[in-house]
């Protein structure tokens, strides 16, 4: 097998750099001069290559290199060769022994370690969990500078036993300063913190955020052999976020290690400036919305009622400018248009957040990205930041709009503004886009005006990551804005410099980062064959109950897959088709005097049981699982469509022929 040159060398310098670790070339010496000494008679003073190694293979000098020099297959070869290495994330079940990884010696990492956790006293009377038995789990999501990590799934418990390692690289730019060493100092100036998510899945695979936990990791860079243990109290969220959930103890650790380290003291007053840089930024944005909102309601008093939202809480309760919350955000090559972000965010799962006791009050959190996609579900708030971040990285001039939906129930959604002056809205929960026509409400009565389609009534404030429009026309109905924001008798806007003051780039805020959008680790077809399997058995065994026999017609079931696939399109794009096929290849299945009933329906989680109980509670979906008739032939299919974070759009469809007895 040929390598090509630069492989070569770089084998050549692992061999030697192993070499010279086992002192090798010292042993070959002793050797060589214990060879001579013995075995040579004077008169023969020439030693050949062969005696030398024989004497070193019989002093398994040779065995001992051999050991040592473990190959290792790398799996990542092609990727290596194209693109800067992976970030590299290992489970360590002995954490004290580093394992095997692809690491970059020419680079510096920081090697976080989760060694177990204690006090969830929540989870105090968990049984414990029998071999093979379902139980809740416990999953930490990790994000540093744009890279990503998730632990291995570990039973709920007082103390689960958490045994994780991650490997997070200081730079992950392959140029300029990512391709140098970084020193300690250059690295204090680094503020991004490693932002921890723990969630926790229940038997039936609901996702609760338990704690969102930022960690300053720079301390590593005062302590001693550059390793330090930390024990990290996690607070809960939302209305429990003053409320301990339980404490992890995590161990950090440079790698190479440092050559020199920082002194406490500095690392400290480091902090403590950062803090009082921000705090003061957050104070002078403070009073200056302060004073933007008295200015505000001076031009009509009844401004005071309408939904201008200036700040919102996360889910650790800490108080936000809402422009912090959307950002730029490009998903590489996950998704390929705009309509197809907008399908994306939509099969992400609606809920409320959570709220103790009646009232119908509604809880306030707007969560942090990283905490919206490890729990893969939120608020509409959550979902319309989300939409619009992407739109942004897309190109478009997209806003989140804060109003309200029929019967005052407030809500936010996306909007658009194209080059051409068009206004299109975008519903984050439902993918729909709707093109805002206004009314003019001095038209003559015999005037047409255009009949909205939209679902929103009342619009507040409209507002991205760089700018804030209050709106300020005479009535906040939706149907009758005018959307010229240059206009600021219509819309009063917010400085640009302030928002950018405390919201990111160029912001020393406490906002956290954007993590990146991970690809799907779902396999369409084995869930959707999984998930048709299990509705066959639940069918079958509803219709024994019923005193029905079950025949299935594998080739009807294959003919609906067209049906599926045009309905994920046209869901994606609004354009519909293949329909034309799909009814000619029915006709053609269908015998004469037979009659076919189909019913599709569609689902963004993947329990089959759950999806079946709803079917049930559809009068058509029942008369198809439950038909009567001669020579009665079911059929169903399933059809998984995925997208990044393991979303996913399940679309099923029950379908049945019968011969018609009148």
């Amino acid at each position: 097998m040929s390598l090509p040159p630069e492989k070569a060398s770089e084998l050549k310098q692992i061999i030697h750099q192993q070499l010279l670790k086992m002192d090798v070339h010292g042993r070959i010496r002793e050797v060589l001069a214990e060879t001579i000494r013995e075995e040579l008679v004077p008169e023969h003073q020439q030693l050949s290559t062969e005696d030398l190694i024989k004497a070193l293979r019989q002093r398994g000098i040779i065995d001992d290199v051999m050991k040592e020099l473990k190959f290792v297959t790398d799996v990542n070869e092609k990727e290596r060769t194209s693109a800067p290495k992976p970030s590299t994330h290992f489970v360590d079940r002995e954490p004290p022994v580093l394992k095997k990884t692809n690491i970059d010696p020419t680079r510096r990492y920081l090697y976080l370690q989760v060694l177990g956790g204690k006090a969830f006293l929540e989870h105090l009377q968990e049984p414990e969990p029998l071999p093979g038995q379902i139980c809740s789990t416990f999953t930490l999501c990790l994000h540093f500078r744009n890279q990503r990590f998730r632990s291995k799934p570990v039973p709920c418990a007082c103390e689960p036993d958490f045994q994780d390692g991650f490997l997070l690289e200081i730079h992950k730019d392959s140029l300029g300063d990512g391709s140098k060493m970084v020193d300690a100092t250059t690295m204090l100036s680094i503020c991004d913190p490693v932002h921890m998510v723990l969630i926790k899945t229940d038997t039936c695979g609901e996702t609760t955020l338990v704690a969102s936990y930022f960690l300053e990791w720079r301390s590593v860079l005062a302590a001693e052999n550059g390793i330090t243990n930390v024990a990290v109290e996690l607070l809960g969220v939302g209305t429990e976020s003053k409320v301990s959930v339980g404490v992890l103890n995590i161990r950090l650790e440079m790698y190479p290690q440092l050559n020199k380290t920082l002194s406490s003291e500095i690392t400290s007053t480091q902090f403590t400036l950062e803090r009082q840089k921000t705090a003061e930024k957050e104070r002078l944005f403070l009073v200056y919305a302060k004073q933007w909102w008295r200015e505000y309601l001076q031009i009509r008093p009844t401004h005071n009622t309408r939904l201008v939202k200036i700040f919102a809480q996360d889910e650790n309760g800490v108080n936000r400018p809402v422009c912090s919350y959307v950002r730029p955000l490009r998903a590489g090559r996950l998704l390929d248009t705009p309509r197809q972000a907008a399908r994306f965010v939509s099969v992400l799962g609606y809920e409320r957040a959570p709220v103790i006791g009646g009232g119908g009050g509604k809880q306030e959190q707007w969560c942090t990205l990283l905490a919206f996609l490890c729990r893969n579900k939120g608020d509409c708030e959550d979902h319309a930041n989300l939409l619009c971040s992407l739109l942004l990285g897309f190109g478009l001039e997209a806003f989140v709009c804060v109003g309200t939906k029929a019967k005052g129930v407030p809500h936010t959604w996306v909007m658009t503004c194209g080059s051409d002056g068009t206004i299109t809205f975008w519903e984050s929960l439902t993918g729909h886009r709707y093109i805002h026509r206004p009314i003019n409400p001095d038209d003559p009565p015999l005037v047409e005006q255009p009949k909205p389609l939209y679902p929103y009534r009342t619009i507040g404030c409209i507002f991205n990551h760089q700018k804030f429009f209050g709106n300020c026309q005479p009535s906040d109905a939706v149907e009758v804005c005018v959307f010229d924001l240059h206009n600021e008798s219509k819309w009063k806007p917010m400085s640009g410099e302030a928002i950018k003051s405390v919201c990111p780039p160029g912001a020393t805020s406490s906002v956290p980062p954007f993590p990146p959008l991970c690809a799907s680790t779902i396999d369409a077809a084995v869930t959707s064959n999984e998930i048709e399997v299990q509705l066959r058995i639940l069918v079958s065994e509803h219709r024994k109950d019923l005193g029905l026999s079950t025949v299935w017609d594998d080739q009807l079931s294959y003919l609906l897959s067209p049906a599926l696939a045009a309905y994920e399109l046209e869901r994606t794009t609004g354009v519909s088709a293949g329909n034309e096929e799909f009814q000619d290849a029915v006709r053609r299945a269908v015998p004469d005097g037979h009659t076919f009933k189909g019913f599709p329906i569609h689902f963004v989680h993947r329990n089959a049981r759950r999806a079946f109980a709803t079917c049930l509670r559809s009068p058509f979906c029942e008369e198809i699982i439950c038909c009567r008739g001669d020579q009665v032939r079911l059929a169903v299919r399933v059809r998984v469509f995925t997208y990044p974070e393991s979303a996913c759009a399940v679309w099923i469809m029950f379908a049945c022929k019968y011969r018609s007895v009148l």
